[in-house]
């Protein structure tokens, strides 16, 4: 374990070093892309990402193994993969300068769901990506308040590159105390869940998408999944007020956390349904509190067992809704941003976006172009017709996956929701994978679904620039140029490490 660990400490700082130069860096300390500086620094990020990656397999082959590392050597672990992405600039993402410029409208009091951070104007704005400059903000007001603490600066318009950095810095502090949450609650999800302890924390914590992007990029999915996370912990030890308030907090992070009140009103109403049920004698109580008692049900009678869940279910989705809407006026009210996030929700798809429907739109729209004037009217209406596709798919695969899993497995649901969200929307970025993985890890009841997310995690974790934005040929050759030197490096010492004894060769 102490190799691995080694191993992606010197991912980390490759990747890291080879940020300063090739990453998401502000606007007057970027190079050109064919500077010799920015080109070192991509194939060292590169290298680093590849030689991260490898570590992290071996971890997973260590949890699998005969001595599994126990949760404080994990822990441990990622703190120390961590460090030096911290003290790193921003990777693979431009999105924490976005943030800041929201928190700057905020603490400026301009409305940040009817302007993009064009209105804020000064240096900062131009540190936000060209896409979304104009673009309002589509983040609840939990999330504002935190970028509006983080930003907070007496004068915007001479926004210096110390502050730039110091904010930064602010927001990933932020981040990083939403890894932390998460962190924490995997390895108690998955004993309510059943399922190993470790192998949660490997796949939902020690995950390359989580350095690089929650860690590095300090995206605000971070503060979203650790309040998900510790509100799902409070449902399931039986506190569904918590529960909801927390969820409802995250929800004012992301609006995807949302679906995790569906997750409390069933362990709710199992709860309540419980309670009523007549106590079981001793040895009759095996498993955990919410699972299904069909014993008691059994013993109340025909006309009592089929009321009683009725009764339940109708009394949590009531409960719910009342702290739902009681923490979402009070926050919204306190942060004095408004609802206007709720019409902001359908912020602009990139033309270059590459999920699944905006890439069959894009082709559909290619082919009805090419095929006659009589059919060309209609590209225009191919990607809004495949993204209303991927609504429905996505409705249909959400019903299905609480219809096969709310009885025994309500979070493993919610991960299915979460991942058929993140899949089938409209727009993709490798950390939207991380909605669903996150509970997955703790849930997820057999080894090809981990293995599945696994090999999805290191697809997606190679998928992006260090840079953030989209490659050209040259870039696309040196980032490929790194990798491939770290499987040359981690070859050679893999023979060196399993050379015969006694061998100088």
């Amino acid at each position: 374990m102490r190799q691995c660990q080694i191993l992606g400490l010197t991912g980390s700082t490759a990747l890291a070093a080879g940020g300063v130069s090739a990453g998401a860096l502000p606007v007057r300390e970027m190079l050109a892309p064919g500077s010799g500086r920015a080109a070192l620094g991509l194939v060292g990020a590169y290298f680093g990402l590849v030689v991260l990656i490898a570590a992290w397999a071996l971890v997973g082959r260590a949890v699998r193994g005969p001595r599994p590392p126990g949760r404080r050597e994990l822990l441990m672990t990622l703190m120390l993969w961590a460090a030096p992405l911290v003290v790193a600039p921003p990777l693979f993402s431009r999105d924490v300068y976005s943030y800041l410029a929201q928190g700057a409208m905020v603490d400026a009091q301009l409305d940040v769901y009817a302007h993009g951070p064009s209105h804020l104007g000064g240096p900062l704005t131009a540190e936000v990506a060209p896409l979304w400059r104009d673009t309002p903000a589509p983040y609840g007001p939990v999330f504002l308040a935190l970028a509006a603490a983080v930003a907070r600066s007496p004068d915007l318009s001479a926004f210096s590159t110390e502050q730039i950095t110091t904010g930064v810095l602010g927001m990933r502090l932020v981040a990083l105390l939403g890894v932390a949450a998460m962190a924490l609650c995997l390895p108690r999800l998955a004993r309510y869940c059943g399922t190993d302890p470790s192998m949660a924390l490997w796949l939902g914590a020690l995950n390359p998408l989580v350095l690089l992007h929650l860690v590095s990029g300090a995206h605000n999915d971070a503060a979203m999944l650790g309040l998900l996370g510790v509100g799902l912990v409070a449902a399931l030890g039986g506190r569904p007020v918590v529960a909801v308030t927390l969820i409802t907090l995250a929800a004012l992070v992301k609006a995807p956390a949302a679906l995790g009140l569906v997750a409390v009103v069933v362990l709710w109403a199992r709860q309540a349904t419980s309670a009523r049920a007549p106590r079981l004698s001793a040895g009759r109580r095996a498993g955990p509190w919410w699972a299904p008692r069909l014993s008691a049900v059994r013993r109340t009678g025909p006309r009592q067992s089929a009321r009683a869940p009725r009764l339940s279910a109708g009394f949590a989705v009531l409960g719910v809704l009342a702290v739902c809407a009681a923490t979402t006026a009070v926050t919204t009210a306190v942060v004095g941003t408004g609802y206007g996030w709720l019409t902001a929700l359908d912020t602009p798809v990139s033309p270059e976006n590459w999920s699944l429907t905006s890439t069959l739109g894009r082709m559909t729209g290619a082919l009805l172009s090419g095929a006659g004037d009589t059919l060309a009217a209609g590209a225009r209406f191919a990607a809004p017709a495949w993204h209303l596709f991927g609504l429905a798919a996505t409705a249909v695969a959400v019903l299905l996956a609480w219809r096969r899993h709310h009885v025994l497995r309500p979070v493993h649901a919610l991960g299915l929701s979460l991942t058929a969200v993140a899949l089938l929307g409209p727009a993709i970025r490798p950390w939207y994978v991380l909605w669903g993985l996150f509970l997955i890890a703790a849930a997820g009841p057999g080894r090809s679904l981990r293995r599945m997310f696994a090999t999805m995690s290191g697809i997606f974790a190679l998928a992006v620039l260090p840079s953030g934005f989209a490659p050209d040929a040259a870039q696309l050759m040196l980032a490929v140029s790194g990798g491939l030197l770290a499987l040359t490096a981690l070859w050679g010492a893999h023979r060196f490490a399993h050379r015969p004894v006694g061998s100088t060769a």
